[in-house]
């Protein structure tokens, strides 16, 4: 900063506080994403699969949910380490062996997973849906860091965690707030299989109901199923 900028602080707050035009017109866009690992934790463990899926957009008035659930992305991925855990496997059922040989590199699926949904965003933000958030955004996070080559598509922290809207919007403790306990207004009509693609349709759903709903007037998801 030159003299002359620092003894204008009026002027210099001014400008932190204001957003280039541009930015100020950009909308959230919403990616409901799912991963099937063969563990715990990124890293010693592997991602064998993910989805992600366009779950609309939210331009700070208006959400607007997908016109279309089949705007998706999905891969099978190789292993990147020895270590895994059966019982992982046998919830995904996913033959890792199998993803030894033919599943795709993690560096070319994560590049084009990063190109995929600026894409689609176009002059959006991109963030991230989850329910819960904490162990999709983990893997995603660390394997969009470890392995695009264009970084993050969400950055560091652009994401949404459906489990603390449902806690926010219900006056619930987060205990109380799981998936399983979800009203049927707020439920797809898609069966949870565990297949990355097919579930982040189904959240995506989930999602599009929560953010529309009017909890403080005990109302429905406008467009909920009864």
């Amino acid at each position: 900063m030159s003299l002359t900028d620092a003894r204008k602080p009026d002027v210099a707050a001014e400008g932190l506080r204001r957003k280039p035009h541009s930015e100020e017109k950009s909308a959230d866009v919403y990616f409901s994403a799912d991963v099937e690992t063969d563990g715990p934790i990124p890293g010693p463990y592997s991602i064998l699969s993910f989805g992600l899926v366009y779950a609309g957009r939210f331009d700070g008035e208006v959400f607007e949910r997908p016109h279309d659930l089949n705007i998706g992305f999905y891969r099978e991925l190789k292993p990147i380490s020895n270590y895994f855990d059966p019982e992982a496997l046998e919830v995904n059922g996913l033959d890792r062996e199998q993803l030894i040989k033919t599943g795709e590199a993690p560096e070319k699926a994560m590049t084009d997973a990063c190109l995929w949904v600026r894409g689609i965003a176009n002059s959006g933000r991109p963030v991230l849906v989850a329910y819960p958030l904490s162990f999709d955004w983990s893997w995603l996070y660390w394997y969009f860091v470890k392995f695009s080559e264009y970084g993050s598509p969400f950055g560091y922290s652009r994401c949404f965690d459906i489990k603390t809207a449902v806690a926010v919007k219900g006056r619930l403790p987060i205990a109380a707030a799981g998936r399983t306990q979800l009203p049927d207004f707020f439920r797809s009509r898609r069966e949870h299989s565990h297949n990355a693609l097919e579930d982040a349709i189904e959240q995506a759903e989930i999602f599009a109901n929560v953010f529309e709903w009017e909890a403080l007037n005990g109302e429905r998801p406008r467009n909920s199923q009864k």
